[in-house]
């Protein structure tokens, strides 16, 4: 990698600051715990003049939680997420999925929303930048041609935080503030499946919180290519309730696989049902026709496919079996 290229440094310590510095500086680009940003000023792959560190924004840390709603700033960090006293304990698949991020060191530094709003990955994007000069760049930077799939005009760049199958699954919700005010909005909505652009958020906009309804049973798994560091090559989240014999309410979320993180149509065929195996061979085929692996990791789409398609049936059959007793 190269070495860091020169820029400015604003650290503000208000949420009305940040803004301020946001639109004085448009081009900018957010600091939290820099794990992927820094690694990509590092490989030319994005050259921001000025970074805008938000760690010093009392407002935008801590993690409340109350009998109705858990609400985590963004710049609060992924190991504190993990190790949450109530986050480990009503909700399991958050505490898991940021306990499953890289490793202790990454954690440490990562933010919640960094996670959430994590640039697309590819393997012909995510390299040195003579790498990709000496392969004719790409659509996502520089290039007129999506290399995976050469005959489209769309770039097919993996979206690979693991946080948000988990809260999507859960049913948060993203707190974003802007120049026109605040709002609260489902967290799904601020993803779009494109590579290229995967955040509908507005140039002013950034998120500030996220919002979890009561807590549901539930649990995350993902696939890696190492049992450490690395990102997921799909990623899934499940919660489900169930009564005596019975589905009440299933969703299930994945990451990994495609441009967005996504919540699985067609689960509420589980309603009343007992998850058997013709429940989870559903629900296997479900998954199966909704993702869309394409060749941006080392891992083969078809790989990708069925290893998501097991962690769906595996995490949906082993809470419904918890809740039988």
């Amino acid at each position: 990698m190269d070495a860091l290229p020169e820029f400015e440094l604003v650290r503000p310590k208000t949420l009305d600051a940040l803004l301020a510095a946001r639109a004085a500086h448009p081009r900018s680009n957010l600091l939290g715990g820099g794990t992927d940003l820094i690694v990509n000023i590092r490989r030319g792959i994005v050259a921001p003049k000025v970074l805008i560190d938000v760690n010093g924004i009392a407002e935008l840390r801590g993690i409340t939680a109350s009998a109705h709603e858990l609400t985590i700033g963004a710049a609060a960090t992924l190991a504190e997420l993990a190790a949450h006293p109530m986050v480990v304990r009503h909700y399991p698949a958050l505490a898991q999925a940021a306990a499953h991020i890289a490793g202790p060191t990454q954690r440490n530094m990562g933010t919640v929303g960094g996670n959430l709003c994590l640039d697309t990955r590819c393997i012909f994007y995510n390299q040195s930048e003579w790498w990709r000069q000496s392969n004719r760049y790409c659509l996502k930077r520089h290039g007129d041609v999506c290399h995976v799939a050469p005959q489209g005009r769309r770039c097919h760049a993996a979206f690979t935080g693991d946080l948000a199958p988990a809260l999507l699954a859960l049913g948060a919700e993203a707190e974003i503030v802007g120049k026109e005010g605040r709002r609260r909005v489902p967290l799904g909505d601020i993803y779009v499946e494109n590579g290229l652009a995967h955040l509908s958020l507005a140039d002013d906009e950034l998120v500030v919180a996220v919002h979890v309804p009561a807590a549901v049973p539930s649990a995350y798994s993902k696939v890696r290519v190492r049992g450490a560091i690395d990102y997921p090559l799909a990623g899934v989240a499940v919660v489900l309730r169930a009564g005596a014999g019975a589905v009440e309410s299933l969703r299930i979320a994945l990451t990994g696989t495609n441009s967005r993180p996504f919540v699985l149509a067609g689960t509420d065929a589980m309603v009343g049902r007992l998850i058997d195996e013709g429940a989870l061979r559903e629900i296997d085929r479900l998954v199966q026709k909704q993702v869309q692996p394409m060749r941006t990791t080392i891992a083969s789409a078809q790989y990708r496919r069925l290893a998501a398609a097991a962690l769906a049936r595996r995490l949906t059959a082993a809470l419904f079996a918890e809740q039988q007793g």
